[in-house]
């Protein structure tokens, strides 16, 4: 299963477990999120698109390889901007986007299909993704690895 399903997929099917939950299990009403769910639903989802963009971005100006199956193809080691602060950009935008989800569908059970996100995105592709990087770069991306976190 290591970098077999592309990560747009995994999003999309994390959504749609979300939207499945919500729709079985009863609504988590708390009476301010109803005045501001919209508001802040969007707002989540704008800062996870606009992080992804901004690391997909940086790949596309160091002419390296944005596709997360083929890490080994990496031209070079990106540090630079929002990659300065997490080392997983667009996997932390996907995982905002489904947190904005799960605030518009307002519902609990739905926080499960971001946890679930994660906890694959981790384990079949940033693992091996930077097992990959580890190989191609070596002391390089260890230091970038030993002072960037993950995330945040």
């Amino acid at each position: 299963m290591e970098l077999r399903v592309p990560p747009p997929v995994v999003f999309l099917l994390s959504a749609l477990l979300m939207n499945g939950l919500a729709a079985v299990v009863p609504a988590l009403a708390v009476p301010l999120l109803g005045a501001v769910r919209g508001g802040l639903a969007l707002v989540l989802f704008a800062t996870g698109l606009f992080c992804g963009m901004l690391g997909l971005g940086a790949l596309h100006r160091a002419s390296t390889t944005p596709d997360p199956r083929h890490p080994e193809r990496a031209a070079v080691l990106v540090t630079d901007g929002i990659y300065k602060y997490t080392r997983n950009p667009m996997y932390l935008g996907m995982a905002t986007a489904l947190l904005a989800w799960a605030v518009w569908l307002s519902n609990a059970a739905a926080l499960a299909g971001v946890a679930a996100f994660l906890a694959y995105i981790q384990r079949f592709q940033i693992i091996p993704e930077e097992r990959a990087l580890a190989a191609r770069f070596g002391a390089e991306y260890e230091a970038y690895r030993n002072s960037v976190p993950r995330w945040l």
